[in-house]
């Protein structure tokens, strides 16, 4: 595998303001000013070297611009989430064909729930967040694929937040931006943590050696950047209104 990072990213459906809310009152969503935002995602992503596509197949599905949750992209094998939300099923179905271009796909099947935003990947170790989109029975599932190829899932209890990544996001060195108050961090043994202010959220997306943060968390853009990262930074505040951030609203990875 070789070349630019690819991005997969898709278009935010205009039924955005119906989808699925478990952590945050519903308000109203401004659907224009959600395609700047991620129009100036996708930009930002570009500048920072990913080959970036827009995809469109999941636009009748209120969530399915958080294009994270559909899959687990390794460098080996992409593996087909079966989603938490009711909803959110037929989503899996419409990014697979893409994926396909850069993977063999396996499909994970009922009753194993299981999104991406639940899994972090540190290297060979997966961290996998049971929460009330993910169960026992999805990681399982997960780890079994996962095995076949050399990597190791570790469980992480998830409580007060949607997925793993809303508080538990990798730096480029390894370390984890943690928020104590809603991950197990004896789960996290092991990794070396670095708490972030409890009134903003350790969710980063790593783009090569780049970091990138929701504008809306200063503090952590400031924390990281004092421990010698390169940050960059995007106004996400329509998307954080339906529980979106940075790392949802895109699929990564090397082609």
């Amino acid at each position: 595998m070789s070349g630019r990072l690819v991005a997969l990213t898709h278009a935010p459906s205009p039924a955005i303001e119906q989808g699925e809310r478990t952590h945050r009152p519903r308000l109203p969503i401004d659907f224009d000013r959600a395609l700047r935002q991620h129009e100036s995602y996708r930009r930002l992503l570009a500048e920072c070297g990913c080959e970036v596509q827009l995809l469109a197949a999941n636009r009748d599905f209120p969530d399915g611009v958080f294009i994270e949750d559909t899959a687990v992209v390794l460098d080996e094998v992409a593996v087909l989430a079966t989603m938490g939300a009711a909803s959110r099923r037929g989503e899996p179905a419409g990014v697979e064909p893409v994926l396909r271009r850069y993977r063999t796909v396996r499909r994970l099947e009922p009753p194993a729930t299981l999104e991406g935003g639940d899994v972090l990947r540190v290297g060979r170790t997966l961290l996998v967040g049971h929460s009330q989109r993910t169960n026992a029975a999805g990681i399982a599932a997960l780890a079994e694929i996962a095995r076949d190829h050399g990597y190791s899932v570790r469980p992480v209890p998830v409580r007060g937040c949607l997925h793993l990544k809303s508080a538990c996001s990798a730096l480029p060195d390894g370390r984890l931006l943690v928020d104590s108050a809603r991950v197990d961090r004896e789960a996290l043994s092991g990794f070396p943590l670095v708490p972030v202010s409890e009134a903003e959220a350790a969710n980063a997306l790593l783009v090569g050696e780049t970091v990138v943060l929701a504008a809306a968390f200063p503090r952590t853009a400031a924390l990281v950047r004092s421990l010698g990262f390169a940050v960059r930074t995007v106004d996400l505040s329509e998307f954080a209104k339906a529980e979106g951030a940075v790392t949802c609203l895109s699929l990564i990875f090397p082609p």
